[in-house]
Parts: C-alpha cells; structure tokens; sequence
C-alpha cells in the first residue's frame, strides 16, 4: 500500500472517540489494552455511555488508569473480568462488582484466539502510521495483539506521545476506526527501595553471571537487584516487561544483550512500565522489540535461552515451598502474571536460575511471610514442585532435591529471627520437623 492510498484509509476511517464507541453494544465483551498502554480517552468515552448500556464486559490485565468502569454504581452496564488484578479494580473485585479468571499470561492470547472468550470489541492504543500504513503497538503488545486479530471490531486510539517500538504492528486495513487523541502515557513511578530489599538485591545480584540473560517482575525488589548488577559483564533482557532501571545499566554497559542465545543483540519484552524516563529510551530504539505473550512467555522459548534468570516476588511461602503470590486471604489481590512461565522456562534453560524473592515480614513486622502454611482461603500460584531459589533478605535457600524436612528447616533459617521458634514448632506439630 502507497502513503497515497493509506492516507485515503486513514481519513475514511477516522471519527471521535464519542463516535467510536457507539459500535459497543449491550452484552459484548470489550478487550481493553493493557497496563501503562491503556487507551484512556477510549475508556472514558465508553464509560460516559453507562446510562444507556448494560452488561459490557470490560475485560484486561492490570489496570494503570483510574478503571471509571468499576466504579460503585457502575455495575449494571459494566462488568469487568480481570485477568490481573490492579489497584483501580481490587475493591471491585473484594465487593463482587467484579470477576478474577485465572490464567498463565503465556495462555491468554489464546483465551481470545480459540474464541474461549470471543471478542467483540477491541480499544486498544497505536502510534500514527509508517510510510506503508503499519503501526506500532507501542508499550503493549502481550494480549493486545491477540484481542485485535480476534475481534469482531478494533477501535484504535492514535497517540503521538505513544513511543514507537519494533516487533509487534498493525496495518491500518486491520482497524474499523482510529481515533486521533494525543494524552500522556500513563507512567509507573519506581517502588521505594529500603534496607530491606537492598539486601534481597544485593544477594540476587551476586547470583547473577556474567552473560545471563534477566527476566524482571515489577516493583521494589527488581529495582534493587538492579542497583547491584553494576559490574556485570554483557548482561541480556527477555521479559514480559522492564521499567526505568534498565536503562541506567544500558548506559553503564553492563546491559548489551550481545551474549543472548536467542534474539541476540535486542531487548525482547511483551510489554512495558515505566516514567518518560523509559518512554523515551524505547523510542524508536531499534534494540527493543515487544512481542506477544504467547511467545515471549512460552516456557519454551524461555529455556531456549542460556543463563536464564527469573526473578519474582511473592507475599507468602510456606514451608514446603508452595508460593502465594496473588491472595491475601481469600482477597485477590494481584494475579499470577507471568511467574510461572519463567520460573518453568528457567528451569529449563542451561545454566538458568528461578528466583523467588520476598521480605520476611509485612505489616510493618508484625506477620511473617514466611509461613507454616499459606492463609486460609488463598491460592497456591506456583507450586513447591516448580520453585528453586528463595531468597529473603536473611538468606537464599535451594529448594531443589530436598526432603519436606529439609526443605522446612531451610525456609526457618531464612525467616525473620522473631518468627523462627513458633515456625519451628509449627513444623514439628506438622511431622516437617
């Protein structure tokens, strides 16, 4: 297609967002992109519609943006099912507003390719076109490409502000309607990093070899692993995301991706968090590729890749080494994500380490994370079957090729001093010790 002939299709097929949204109707099942790469004025537009709609099936992972549609009051036009949990829709899902469907992140592009759930509509976010009509997906491919081939109709928010990755792209052919509306991407401020997880980092850190190739989860812990990798030779990225941290070791060196056994030389991610800080460094930034989840994910392609290390976090292990990773009781509180995609695609890599980080205590000291068994009510996200390392900031443990007592007075050495002696006897109540 010429730049003649797109430019024609772009004109015919622009209309407002107000416009746009008029093509949802009552009972479809809405994908929205993901996380920081929401289209925002396309939610907002659709939301302002709740008086006349009902039954909509808002449906996404983590949610960045402020998610009107879960909002009190809102739940007899919309309903949305999460695939992760976020802050602007955990309350929706405590109250019963709104559905939690479990899901390997790896396995929900097909969820909308197998018409598991069929797709009506798709609001997703695009870069303005190239010279032969594709666009970028920007910072979110993951699911997103996925819902767009599958939906019955995509409506696409063109962002100027949206950086312009490679990998992932869409032909204008394959979108109904585009809407011009430039607006700031939603940024991911950094976690703060205290005495803690600089400990965690720093014990992670010296796990690392030299040439590995790193896979990040979000927040405090990762950002501080980070912090301590400063020294490191040739390090590589193949993760389902990476935020603002990576590019200060991009600038030191120690990021090169020129010893990767897969996709060597380039950044490989499914989708990105970050402040303008990250938005600018992948811009246009022919090193970095995202790719859908179904490949980045796949345990497969994971161990393809040498020295390949995992790193998550969790909010309990139990003493045989069963990981919550997403309950607070019978609350669910985030989602399994990607954790067990790379912890099981690390295990298989040559050299690969999976990594289960984690402070010992939450509520300000007052609960141990480390735990006999996990909450009443709560969901085992990985199982002890699949976990090697845990790490807190008292010590890191090999699970691996150990007996159930083994593994239960390696998990007390590593808790917090205060909660060893009742995690003990706990043990011995449950013959693990």
């Amino acid at each position: 297609m010429s730049m003649k002939e797109w430019q024609t299709t772009y004109r015919h097929k622009l209309v407002s967002a107000f416009e746009a949204v008029q093509k949802i109707k009552s009972g479809d099942r809405v994908v929205v992109g993901h996380a920081c790469g929401e289209p925002q004025a396309l939610v907002y537009a659709l939301t302002e519609r709740y008086h006349e709609l009902c039954d909509v099936e808002i449906t996404h992972m983590v949610a960045m943006g402020n998610s009107p549609y879960a909002q009190p009051g809102m739940e007899n036009s919309f309903r949305h099912n999460a695939l992760f949990v976020g802050r602007s829709t955990r309350q929706a899902i405590a109250e019963g507003r709104a559905d939690y469907t479990p899901c390997f992140f790896s396995e929900i592009p097909r969820l909308f390719k197998e018409k598991i759930l069929p797709v009506q509509v798709v609001l997703l976010q695009i870069t303005p076109p190239d010279e032969q009509g594709f666009c970028s997906y920007g910072i979110s491919a993951d699911y997103t490409v996925a819902a767009a081939q599958s939906a019955d109709i995509v409506i696409a928010q063109v962002n100027r502000r949206l950086p312009r990755t490679q990998g992932a792209k869409i032909h204008l052919n394959h979108v109904d309607y585009l809407v011009e509306q430039d607006e700031e991407i939603v940024e991911l401020l950094p976690g703060k990093i205290g005495e803690v997880e600089r400990r965690i980092g720093r014990q992670i850190a010296e796990m690392v070899p030299d040439g590995a190739t790193l896979q990040l989860g979000i927040g405090a812990i990762p950002d501080a692993v980070l912090l301590f990798l400063q020294g490191k030779k040739d390090l590589g990225i193949h993760s389902e995301m990476f935020s603002d941290g990576v590019v200060d070791l991009v600038n030191a060196g120690v990021i090169t991706n020129c010893r990767k056994s897969q996709n060597p030389n380039v950044f490989v991610a499914t989708f990105l968090m970050g402040t303008r800080k990250l938005y600018d460094f992948i811009d246009q930034n022919p090193q970095v590729q995202l790719h859908p989840a179904d490949y980045v994910n796949d345990p497969y392609i994971i161990g393809k890749h040498e020295l390949m290390i995992s790193i998550n976090s969790a909010l309990q292990v139990d003493l045989m080494g069963q990981v919550n990773a997403e309950m607070i009781g019978s609350n669910q509180f985030s989602g399994i994500g990607g954790q067990v995609d790379f912890i099981r695609g690390a295990s298989r890599s040559l050299g690969g380490k999976s990594i289960i980080a984690l402070p010992t205590t939450a509520a300000k000291g007052t609960v141990s994370r480390i735990v006999a068994e996990l909450d009443q009510g709560s969901a085992v996200s990985t199982s002890r079957n699949d976990v090697q390392y845990v790490v807190t900031e008292y010590g890191a443990v090999d699970l691996r090729g150990k007996t159930l007592r083994q593994r239960a007075a390696a998990m007390i050495e590593i808790a917090h001093p205060d909660f060893r002696p009742n995690l003990r006897e706990q043990a011995k109540m449950k013959g693990l010790l």
